[in-house]
């Protein structure tokens, strides 16, 4: 019987993660724990199951997300790129366009954004499977394509070269994804879960293998801390008086 719970308790204190936290950092966004239920997908030997929807460098600097997917409505800059990735310390994949930003102009900044240590590049719906198979021919990271809805020709995507499906399509992302994932069984899936408990474990047990989270806006947690702030002078000068 004493056997028995020598390796009960080797079990557990192998499963025990201790966890650091600075004075100065303990105040950072961390990711919905319910993601570490995703399986996750192996990216160059990393497992990553949670990803950063930003391009907030200061975010960025403060969160436990595994990777960070920077996308942004603007055409994509060398310059851009190359601030998200010398300052995260986790891995980039960067937008390059694909919407407003069109053939062979991705495909140089595909090639740029590798060049510049990104892990992986993401490409909107719009974009051509002419311009991912000129993409999968000039580089060797991940390729992440979004998918807005079922009607997406998935298998067109990959065979031009298309290594991951980014699903981003809104209150239907989980339904979108469960048909994707009945199609196609092994293929790589990021989502967007939401931004509460509910929908991101109904888009895991869709199918996804990763979750795109969008974090609060810095506006959202000034906020918080402002308020924080206005309490701590109104108590002292209660005190005071």
């Amino acid at each position: 019987m004493s056997d028995i719970n020598n390796e009960n308790e080797i079990i557990k204190s192998s499963k025990y993660v201790p966890e650091i936290k600075g004075t100065l950092r303990s105040h950072m966004i961390n990711v919905p724990q319910v993601i570490r239920n995703a399986s996750g997908i192996k990216v160059f030997g990393k497992r990553l199951k949670s990803f950063l929807f930003t391009t907030d460098i200061a975010v960025i600097k403060n969160t436990n997300a595994d990777a960070i997917m920077a996308v942004y409505p603007f055409t994509p800059q060398p310059v851009i790129t190359e601030a998200l990735v010398t300052a995260s310390d986790v891995p980039v994949f960067c937008g390059v366009g694909g919407g407003l930003t069109m053939g062979k102009r991705v495909v140089n900044l595909a090639l740029d954004a590798e060049f510049k240590g990104a892990m992986g590049v993401v490409v909107n719906s719009p974009t051509s499977n002419e311009v991912i198979e000129a993409m999968r021919d000039t580089i060797d990271i991940p390729i992440i394509v979004t998918v807005v809805s079922e009607y997406d020709d998935i298998q067109k995507r990959i065979e031009a070269g298309t290594t991951i499906i980014n699903v981003s399509a809104g209150k239907r992302t989980a339904e979108v994804v469960r048909k994707i994932r009945e199609k196609y069984e092994d293929l790589p899936i990021i989502a967007t879960g939401g931004k509460n408990d509910e929908g991101i474990r109904e888009t895991i047990e869709a199918g996804a293998n990763a979750i795109s989270y969008t974090p609060p806006t810095t506006s959202e947690l000034f906020a918080v801390t402002m308020e924080k702030y206005r309490k701590m002078s109104v108590e002292s000068n209660k005190k005071q008086d």
